[in-house]
């Protein structure tokens, strides 16, 4: 079948001849957009609420009690971006976070992952900077949006079933203990966002809690 390129304009009607059996298929350029629109729209994931947020001058305390714990520590090091997956919890309501750093600031956001859940395990992705993310999931990248960099945001590009709960900015997490709550929306994985991608020469020791509550 031979393939004609015929320009199309808002109500066009596009005839398809089969030059074997003769078949006609008309299509409407207008009708078939429309459709294209409607499906994109019923992919967009729902609006996320803002988190509660707040700080605590108890640097020192946080960073001894955490530094005692067996994941309560790590090392972000410079231009790499690390990537905490908290999966909801079926006991679970609210997912609270803290976190504190040694001597420096680092970029922080959270994102949310309508998927289903099927392990409930605390998982630690990193990466070399905030748009190798989520390289590893073969899926088609339509409806993206930009939000920025981590002075201003960030600027990942999401896929559709990502939401943004809040943008990468850079928090002085090295004066107070940064915390923050969010209840659960439905099912997924909480992405917390610790972006040193901007630093070129300091790696950044991290000191963070994460749990739920009911």
């Amino acid at each position: 079948v031979t393939n004609y390129h015929v320009p199309q304009g808002i109500g066009d009607i596009v005839m398809i001849q089969s030059d074997h059996t003769g078949a006609v298929d008309i299509l409407s350029a207008e009708l078939e957009t429309a459709d294209l629109l409607g499906e994109q729209r019923k992919a967009q994931p729902p609006p996320l609420a803002a988190p509660t947020m707040w700080t605590t001058e108890k640097v020192k305390e946080f960073k001894a009690k955490m530094g005692k714990e067996k994941n309560g520590r790590m090392v972000v090091k410079r231009g790499e971006v690390v990537t905490v997956r908290v999966p909801t919890h079926p006991d679970g309501k609210c997912i609270c976070w803290e976190f504190a750093t040694d001597d420096y600031d680092i970029g922080f956001g959270v994102y949310f992952d309508w998927t289903t859940v099927t392990n409930t395990a605390i998982t630690v992705q990193v990466s070399e900077s905030s748009d190798e993310e989520d390289e590893e999931e073969d899926e088609e990248i339509e409806g993206l949006s930009p939000a920025g960099d981590v002075e201003r945001g960030s600027k990942s590009y999401l896929r559709n079933r990502y939401g943004e709960i809040m943008p990468v900015y850079r928090r002085n997490s090295h004066r107070e203990v940064q915390a923050g709550s969010h209840e659960y929306p439905g099912e997924g994985i909480y992405l917390l966002k610790f972006d040193n991608s901007y630093s070129l020469l300091r790696n950044k020791t991290l000191f963070f809690h994460v749990y739920y509550m009911s």
